[in-house]
């Protein structure tokens, strides 16, 4: 066994806290979380949020593409597969109309500190998409001279001539998804790439100077074993990423039926998810990576570790960030944003999504309202998540409470400090090591929202 679990915690012992801790929780992207987002946050809620920024505080910008030139089965995006570039192109002229009715809501130009390209691919944008699609960015918003560009990318389907068009538009960190090197595990998902073909992604990503260059790879599927893990990562080490992203896996077929062709049998345990994890970050940790909260690592001179350092670690729906923009601008179908009020959706599914701008309307579909008490609650949630620790006093006086409030959630982290898992001294709460992979269980302690029995989120570990 790889995994290098805690000496003093026996393997009997360490299975039955997974048996206790490993129910479903959130991931706290955001607080609260997007089960509580509902439809009375529409788009003249929306417009008049846009119009009260402040126009010389930089927001960033984020664009969610769709589509994919193939579709994996392990995958919970809002994406579809397609064999044609119609779609994309045409997709891509109702981004940039979505982006001129943002930019009648605001009313000005704002200031923008970071442009991120989520998906779906990205990179099944062509050259000619993202000149227009950063052209309507650059009529909208004042990008600085230091922001970040940066895109989630597929090896498969990348392509030289896309990285260097990316390039000019200021592309500087990019993310590429792997998950795993093994045949067995790459069949099982319907996702298949070579280590050459990532290893030529990454080398013509810093041919233009792509200063932090991500890999996303996943523990938990089907087929996937702590040896085959850390051979896949023996391999990723060598291209010397500045970021890693470990993800496990979230079965969740009932949400997504694509994840219906994945063979259950083939599905490790939670032991053995919790090996794989465990194992990986050994392996990272001896190669000089610094381990960040749940599930990312980076080179310590990587601005994600140097903000761990700091203390000024963030999370939000693309995962642990240095972006501290009080404001997310997000366009497309299922886009995400938020506003110093609370969380906006866009319509979920693409045709809808079409419709609405189409008619020269936003197509906000949902979100929520923050209340003082979220506000409150997402400042611990986000902290215990990005520093594993947080100082109830000192959350509770910067929002005018008193820590017994929070004595019914201290009550319920005394069974988590029994098994090992969290340290109390006084208010202060500290995730142990060994409770690291639980940390969703401990934020949902103080959630006030959650309900452990809905069945509604991924696996703990």
């Amino acid at each position: 066994m790889y995994a290098a679990h805690p000496p003093q915690v026996t393997r009997p012992d360490l299975m039955a806290l997974v048996e206790k801790y490993d129910g479903r929780a959130p991931r706290y992207t955001s607080y609260p979380t997007a089960v509580q987002f509902n439809p009375g946050v529409d788009v003249a809620t929306y417009e008049a949020w846009l119009a009260a920024l402040p126009a010389d505080e930089a927001v960033s910008v984020y664009a969610h593409i769709p589509f994919c030139g193939r579709l994996c089965w392990f995958c919970g995006c809002s994406t579809r597969a397609v064999n044609r570039h119609e779609p994309v192109s045409e997709y891509a002229k109702l981004l940039v109309e979505e982006l001129g009715l943002v930019r009648k809501a605001l009313g000005a130009t704002r200031p923008a500190k970071a442009v991120h390209l989520g998906g779906g691919t990205p990179n099944m944008l062509s050259p000619d998409d993202m000149e227009i699609l950063f052209g309507a960015i650059a009529e909208t918003f004042a990008l600085r001279d230091d922001a970040e560009v940066a895109a989630e990318l597929d090896p498969a389907t990348l392509t030289r001539d896309w990285v260097q068009a990316a390039g000019r538009h200021g592309l500087n960190r990019a993310s590429l998804g792997v998950q795993s090197l093994s045949p067995q595990v790459q069949a099982a998902v319907n996702r298949k790439e070579s280590y050459e073909e990532v290893a030529r992604c990454v080398s013509w990503l810093r041919e233009v100077d792509v200063g932090s260059v991500n890999i996303d790879l996943m523990y938990g599927l089907p087929h996937q074993t702590s040896i085959n893990m850390v051979e896949t990562l023996d391999r990723i080490i060598g291209l010397r990423p500045e970021r890693l992203a470990l993800f496990g896996y979230a079965h969740v077929p009932w949400m997504k039926a694509h994840q219906q062709l994945i063979d259950e049998a083939a599905l490790p345990g939670p032991m053995e998810r919790l090996d794989q994890s465990e194992a990986a970050a050994e392996r990272l940790i001896a190669a000089g990576y610094v381990r960040i909260g749940l599930d990312h690592f980076a080179l310590p001179g990587d601005e994600l570790a140097i903000a761990l350092a700091e203390g000024r670690l963030h999370r939000n729906f693309q995962g642990y960030t240095t972006d501290d923009a009080g404001a997310l601008i997000g366009v497309g179908a299922s886009a995400i944003g938020f506003l110093p009020q609370g969380f906006v959706q866009n319509a979920a599914q693409e045709l809808p999504w079409r419709k609405a701008i189409a008619e020269g309307r936003l197509a906000t579909a949902r979100g929520v309202a923050l209340s003082d008490e979220d506000r409150f609650r997402g400042e611990i949630i986000e902290r215990l998540m990005c520093d594993l620790k947080a100082d109830l006093s000192e959350l509770c006086a910067r929002h005018g409470r008193e820590v017994e409030v929070l004595a019914p959630a201290l009550r319920r982290l005394r069974d988590f400090e029994d098994d090992g898992l969290v340290r109390l001294d006084g208010a202060c709460v500290q995730i142990t090591e060994l409770g690291r992979l639980l940390v969703r269980s401990v934020c949902a302690v103080f959630d006030a929202y959650f309900e452990p029995e809905a069945g509604r989120h991924s696996k703990a570990i």
